[in-house]
């Protein structure tokens, strides 16, 4: 069965650790990508998940801006985010461990993303006011750690005692919601 994230309700979302006492998160909206998915054999799923890096958003401007330019992700030359599953290992009725690799800044590194099936749901579809459904909707929430030094992202600011501006432990979060082609 072939699915596709809807990239209005699809999210991949991150969190780290900023100036040694707190944590910054952002988001990135613009999330599409596929997946190739039957409930009854999650073992054999695959999906590809495309990410506009450009759409990275803090709540803060003049961050976003840092975070998008050549010392973190470098939008111009990197405009997107990719990630690309390798294989599927169940790990619970309803949970997985979805072994792939990331690419970041060009550069592709191993990535395993602890996934847990929301389950699936008849839905209605609106197209200009006129209910075209019903669409048959999956949902899923996976999470995952890198470290953004392994992706050549190693801007930092050392502070006084040692500390960092900047933490290299990145959690990554993907909320996702697919809907099944017909």
């Amino acid at each position: 069965m072939r699915w596709t994230f809807e990239p209005g309700h699809t999210s991949a979302e991150f969190c780290v650790r900023h100036m040694m006492v707190t944590y910054v998160r952002g988001a990135f909206k613009d999330v599409h990508g596929t997946l190739d998915f039957d409930p009854a054999a999650p073992e054999r799923a695959k999906m590809r998940v495309v990410i506009d890096a450009g759409k990275l958003w803090t709540g803060e401007p003049a961050r976003d801006a840092h975070l998008k330019s050549a010392d973190f992700i470098d939008v111009e030359h990197h405009q997107t985010i990719t990630f690309e599953s390798e294989s599927v290992e169940l790990i619970g009725p309803a949970d997985a461990e979805v072994h792939g690799r990331v690419t970041i800044r060009g550069v592709t590194q191993p990535l395993t993303l602890r996934t847990h099936f929301l389950g699936t749901w008849q839905t209605p579809w609106w197209e200009d006011g006129v209910d075209k459904g019903p669409k048959t909707r999956a949902g899923f929430v996976a999470s995952a750690h890198l470290n953004r030094k392994d992706f050549g992202v190693n801007w930092n600011a050392i502070l006084d005692r040692g500390g960092v501006a900047v933490g290299d432990d990145v959690e990554i979060t993907l909320d996702a919601e697919a809907i099944l082609d017909r």
